[in-house]
């Protein structure tokens, strides 16, 4: 299949996939704290990933070692207990529309911190891309897309961990496979999610003693399986074909799911937010749009 192709099926694929977490992040929460949450959806996903990553350790040298423990703290532990903290103030549409800054802060770090050459066609995409995420967040100000800061930066700080992962793993862990990239990470924030899990909450207890428990494990299990160990080898596998700006353009297409979701949920859904979707999808192609190098490149390198 062309690489190319492949490409966009896979964005279509985390699209739908990521923009369902936030309403299972949601529903997860319903039974269990925002803790218990970060440390399931972690916890699950080591243990399903781990065989993938035995087969894989020997392959490792010790700076792979380093890199993918940064890479799994800041882009997988943190912001899964960032997220589930967020929720408990705002809700999933209204983190789903917050996650579309990621491809903003992946750009400025890209620049400033790696030294990754961008062009300007790709810029404004991701302008164009983050107008449109604007403006989705500016009027969906109802009673039913609350919005409040103190929450909503829990998810702005998640989206500038995920920017600086992306560009990790560009620039570090390029010669990794995908699925050696995932199962790692995951190998090594795994053990402490766990101990989090069982030693910090009271999440036997509530295994235990609450009927409804297991419903919200089960919605936390497929969040952790699709959502998170498949739905990563994916995205590690999209930012090996492509650059990590267009990876993390994914995020601009989150919402429109997310919201859709939030519609199914009895959350509020204007006309005019339409304006804003195709903004996003604009600005998603642009990001991917190639052309000659020119001098009105930026190209800032090591």
């Amino acid at each position: 299949m062309n690489q190319r192709l492949l490409s966009w099926i896979i964005l279509v694929g985390l699209v739908l996939t990521w923009g369902s977490s936030f309403i299972l992040i949601k529903r997860g929460l319903e039974v269990f704290s925002a803790v218990e949450v970060g440390a399931l959806r972690v916890s699950i996903t080591f243990l399903f990933l781990l065989p993938l990553g035995l087969n894989r350790m020997k392959r490792i040298t010790k700076n792979d070692l380093l890199w993918l423990a940064i890479s799994g703290i800041i882009g997988n532990l943190l912001p899964a207990f960032l997220f589930a903290k967020a929720q408990t103030g705002i809700n999933s549409s209204t983190a789903g529309l917050l996650n579309s800054l990621t491809p903003l802060f992946t750009l400025v770090i890209g620049l400033t911190l790696f030294g990754i050459k961008t062009r300007w066609i790709n810029v404004s995409g991701v302008l164009i891309g983050l107008i449109g995420a604007a403006g989705l967040i500016s009027q969906s100000g109802g009673h039913s897309f609350e919005f409040n800061i103190s929450y909503a930066s829990y998810i702005i700080l998640a989206t500038i961990f995920y920017a600086i992962n992306v560009n990790l793993i560009k620039s570090k862990l390029k010669h990794l496979d995908a699925i050696a990239i995932t199962s790692l990470t995951f190998g090594i924030i795994g053990i402490p999610a766990l101990i989090i899990l069982f030693f910090m909450t009271d999440f036997l207890s509530q295994i235990g003693n609450q009927a409804e428990a297991m419903t919200g494990l089960g919605y936390i299990a497929i969040l952790a399986v699709v959502g998170t160990g498949i739905a990563m080898i994916a995205f590690n596998t999209l930012i090996k074909f492509t650059s990590a700006l267009f990876a993390s353009s994914v995020t601009y297409l989150i919402p429109v799911v997310a919201i859709l979701w939030g519609v199914f949920d009895a959350e509020r859904f204007e006309p005019q937010y339409f304006v804003w979707i195709l903004l996003i999808i604009g600005g998603v192609i642009l990001v991917n749009r190639k052309k000659p190098e020119t001098n009105s490149d930026i190209t800032i390198r090591k």
